[in-house]
């Protein structure tokens, strides 16, 4: 038998008792992952005794966090018999911890203004975005504008940007509306040329940057003027 609720005409209880059972979810996943950082590798059965649930309930948490991408299973063998699965956080599951790595890189670089000239500092930055091109300059092989302005974004992204581009009459505009830098880039401006060059590099035209997060414009934004050559 199946029963359908209208859910406008629960009764406050009801939405007392959803919201207690949902924080309960969304605790104990919390738990499990954090068990995962804590004891990478760890069985289900391990989970399910630091969590403090059966089996079967870790087993459903995994499911969907590895729908997630916060956590990955790989099989290893344990003695005799079939392997048995191991469960790790995932890049993205670790980062949904608190780290120091903002503090650590602003002190870094801090340390690397004072030790080395300007011009230096600032190469170093541009070589990093010369790397970064250079992975994909196999990728940008024969596509028109519009479709590097496609792997741009993607690669972007990877970098934690959110980005948009459009085209205006015989320009591009690129818009960077989240910035991974910008905690960085307020002490550090000069970090804004890694994705400045890399920009440039992939698309192979100078990238202008008019509007910049840092200035206090909303989001930074980057205009494309291709040559004749490279117009689509």
């Amino acid at each position: 038998m199946i029963f359908i609720y209208n859910i406008d005409k629960l009764s406050p209880t009801c939405y007392t008792a959803i919201d207690a059972v949902t924080k309960i979810m969304k605790s104990t996943r919390e738990r499990i992952l954090y068990t995962l950082l804590k004891h990478p590798r760890a069985t289900v059965n391990d989970l399910a005794e630091a969590v403090g649930i059966n089996p079967v309930s870790v087993r459903h948490h995994l499911a969907n966090l590895q729908v997630e991408g916060l956590v990955s299973a790989e099989e290893e063998r344990h003695g005799v018999g079939r392997p048995r699965l191991v469960y790790s956080l995932t890049e993205a599951g670790m980062e949904r911890f608190p780290t120091r790595y903002l503090r650590l890189v602003t002190r870094l670089l801090s340390q690397l203004k004072e030790t080395m000239p300007q011009k230096m500092v600032s190469e170093l930055f541009t070589q990093i975005a010369d790397d970064l091109a250079r992975e994909y300059a196999e990728q940008m092989q024969g596509l028109s504008m519009e479709e590097r302005l496609e792997l741009v974004k993607d690669l972007l992204a990877e970098e934690g940007f959110t980005v948009e581009w459009e085209k205006t009459n015989d320009q591009y505009q690129i818009h960077e509306i989240t910035c991974p830098y910008y905690q960085i880039g307020q002490d550090h401006p000069e970090v804004c040329t890694v994705d400045q060059t890399l920009i440039s590099k992939m698309l192979a035209v100078p990238a202008e940057k008019v509007r910049c997060i840092l200035s206090g414009d909303a989001h930074c934004t980057y205009v494309i003027q291709p040559n004749m050559e490279q117009t689509p």
